[in-house]
């Protein structure tokens, strides 16, 4: 994989961890501000959550993406020891946003080709 797509595979692995950080400051304050409210809140949703929830199901699905790519790439390359394939398949699986960026630092970044760093 050249960097380029190594980068660009590194930047939207990163995604899901920055959309948890985005979500969970956006429900933080929705449920501050409700606190603050003179008034009870309305039947209608506010706009802040009608944004944050399509863009949940949409990283939803794309962490889903980033398991099958993850372990295609765990099954297709020479980078990974045989006898810790299944090993990484499964803890892709399981711990996706904790050990996709790992395993693209170990696995796939470091083993680029390019200049020497």
């Amino acid at each position: 994989m050249s960097k380029s797509k190594a980068l660009v595979l590194g930047g939207l692995t990163l995604w899901p961890i920055a959309y948890m950080v985005l979500f969970m400051c956006v429900m933080f304050t929705q449920v501050v501000l409700m606190g603050f409210a003179d008034k009870p809140p309305s039947g209608e949703m506010p706009t802040l959550i009608k944004i944050i929830f399509p863009l949940h199901f949409l990283t939803m699905i794309w962490v889903f993406v980033l398991v099958a790519i993850y372990i295609r790439h765990i099954f297709k390359t020479d980078a990974v020891p045989q006898d810790k394939k299944a090993l990484w398949a499964v803890v892709i699986f399981l711990g996706n946003m904790v050990a996709m960026p790992v395993y693209w630092y170990l696995y796939i970044w470091k083993k680029c080709p390019g200049e020497s760093k």
